[in-house]
């Protein structure tokens, strides 16, 4: 059974294997250190050298990123360049140090610049980058996502999470020969046109309700639900029989803050998707090898059509993929006649992460330590704003998180946006100035790695006691 954590708006919190104290086969840290060096002196909390940076940068890139949330407009402030990262910490161009609770947006489960992953990509690096041809590195990573996933018996590699989300709606059209799908509101499944129909943490970051230059026509067969409304789903079905290819949902919500399925939600959304002859797709992007070795499906003991899957799977490398039954991936070209093709899928570079990656994950324990410290952490939080008069609500599933400000409970994007964003923002600085990194919105969940100490965690909630009691 699934333990509760009290007192926190309503939420469940899962906590659902065995304690342990150490995290499995961790790896020594040193710190790698560019132009700043691991024995400056920080005598002051200064962000001058990233503030340079960023100004800079803004002539040259559109608002000076290359990923909206970056820029910090949720949070205020200008954001902060990062110079480098070792286990579960990461340095700034200024020499500040923090505790990293975003781990490049997931994939960094094992720890930043884990040892053996570069000692892996130092020996791969050495026989070249790409070849534009197979390699047998895609065999073995093939091999391994297809053993661990339940619902894989046959993947396609591609380059990031949007693609692998194009690839697939693309597929399951062409396997139904149907156009309508159905996304649930505040989930994100990439920037492809089809998608950007309350599309969650990043629209909702810059204040966009959809993105300009998406035609009318590409999103026409996009019907959208409130997430945990099976009502609402069952009403889409019925207004639209025999019309709707595919149901593709985040099975954990991580592009509306951190926000779980109701009790029997995902088993009543398989249940009518294959009454209606539709596919259920589960954009695994976030939860894939996070939420277990085979991800939410196996966590939940859900058996989706077709599952994509990103960030863990490339062990920090730029890396997509989406698989399924092989009856349906057989559609793909070039065994198939649905086309999607890309020059560096299956890079070895990635393909080697990757394969340390997950060779890592599968040690003994690691679920359960993940488990523990973000258990820890979230419930060390929640104490926090309660014990300094704040209305907060939260959750995690091993090392996945996020937290609320209101009580709560959180139940889908209407919900979240409750939270006081304002006050999260009074928060996220106050958090930086102690060293302790969060997603710089309201809107994203949290990680934790393999790399996350007891003793990180016992920094983090005293810094937040700390900003709490000020703000």
């Amino acid at each position: 059974m699934a333990a509760l954590i009290n007192g926190v708006g309503g939420l469940t919190c899962y906590s659902k294997l065995p304690k342990t104290t150490l995290p499995p086969s961790r790896s020594s840290c040193f710190r790698v250190r560019m132009t700043v060096y691991a024995d400056d002196k920080q005598t002051s909390y200064t962000l001058q050298k990233s503030q340079e940076a960023f100004n800079a940068a803004m002539n040259l890139m559109p608002g000076g990123v290359n990923s909206p949330v970056r820029a910090f407009k949720s949070v205020g402030g200008k954001p902060i360049f990062m110079d480098s990262v070792k286990g579960s910490h990461m340095w700034d161009i200024d020499g500040n140090e923090y505790i990293d609770y975003v781990g490049s947006w997931g994939p960094a489960i094992i720890g930043h610049a884990d040892d053996e992953v570069l000692a892996a990509l130092a020996e791969t690096m050495k026989k070249g980058t790409s070849f534009g041809a197979p390699c047998l590195l895609e065999n073995v990573l093939a091999e391994m996502v297809i053993s661990a996933v339940p619902s894989i018996e046959m993947v396609r590699f591609v380059n990031s999470g949007t693609e692998a989300c194009m690839g697939v709606l693309r597929l399951a059209r062409a396997f139904t020969g149907r156009e309508k799908i159905i996304k649930f509101e505040g989930c994100y499944h990439g920037h492809a046109d089809p998608f950007l129909v309350k599309a969650g943490s990043g629209v909702v970051t810059l204040g966009l309700p959809d993105s300009p230059g998406v035609p009318k026509a590409t999103t026409s067969g996009t019907l959208t639900a409130p997430y945990n409304d099976i009502s609402a789903v069952e009403s889409l079905f019925n207004s639209n029989k025999g019309e709707i290819a595919a149901l593709i949902l985040e099975p954990v919500v991580g592009n509306s803050g951190f926000i779980t399925p109701k009790p029997d939600f995902l088993e009543a959304i398989r249940r009518l998707t294959k009454e209606n002859g539709s596919l259920l797709i589960f954009d695994e992007v976030m939860t894939g090898f996070r939420l277990s070795y085979g991800g939410a499906q196996e966590y939940f003991g859900i058996m989706p059509d077709l599952t994509t899957l990103g960030k863990i799977i490339g062990g920090g490398l730029p890396v997509g993929a989406y698989g399924g039954k092989r009856e349906i991936m057989e559609m793909v070209a070039p065994a198939g006649p649905m086309y999607q093709a890309g020059t560096l899928s299956g890079n070895p570079l990635a393909m080697t992460a990757g394969i340390q990656t997950l060779k890592r994950l599968k040690a003994p324990g690691t679920y359960e330590y993940l488990d523990r410290i973000t258990g820890d952490l979230v419930q060390g939080l929640l104490n926090a704003g309660k014990k300094t008069g704040h209305a907060i609500c939260g959750d995690y599933i091993r090392g996945m998180f996020g937290f609320f400000f209101t009580e709560g409970p959180i139940h889908n994007f209407d919900d979240a946006k409750k939270s006081d964003a304002a006050k999260f923002a009074r928060f996220y600085q106050g958090m930086l100035q102690e060293g302790v990194y969060f997603a710089p919105s309201q809107f994203e969940a949290g990680f934790t790695s393999l790399a996350h100490s007891p003793e990180d965690i016992k920094k983090t909630i005293a810094a937040a006691e700390k900003v709490l009691s000020e703000i």
